[in-house]
């Protein structure tokens, strides 16, 4: 049991898929399940990907928002995927 404690607090680097040019819409790091292992993954913030999607690009409202449903969370990168989250939106209503 001790085995398992001491294990559990040992603290090893953990790389994380990033998208770099979103890297102001990073919330931060998280701990998931992926294939029966704990992975890192790095959190993004929607809104903020659609901001900066809408400024940069010149994207409209859901030109922006469509980009992130198919190519950021349409997409498998491996076990270490960023996690998108729309903490206001809810685009699972319009379903």
């Amino acid at each position: 049991s001790s085995d398992v404690c001491s294990s559990d607090l040992t603290r090893e680097p953990l790389l994380m898929l990033r998208i770099p040019e979103f890297e102001e819409a990073i919330i931060g790091p998280a701990l998931v399940w992926q294939n029966n292992k704990r992975v890192g993954v790095m959190v993004y913030d929607a809104e903020e990907i659609r901001r900066l999607l809408m400024e940069r690009e010149g994207m409209d409202f859901q030109e922006a928002r469509e980009y992130i449903e198919l190519t950021i969370e349409g997409g498998y990168f491996g076990d270490d995927s960023p996690v998108i989250v729309w903490r206001y939106d809810q685009p699972w209503m319009d379903y």
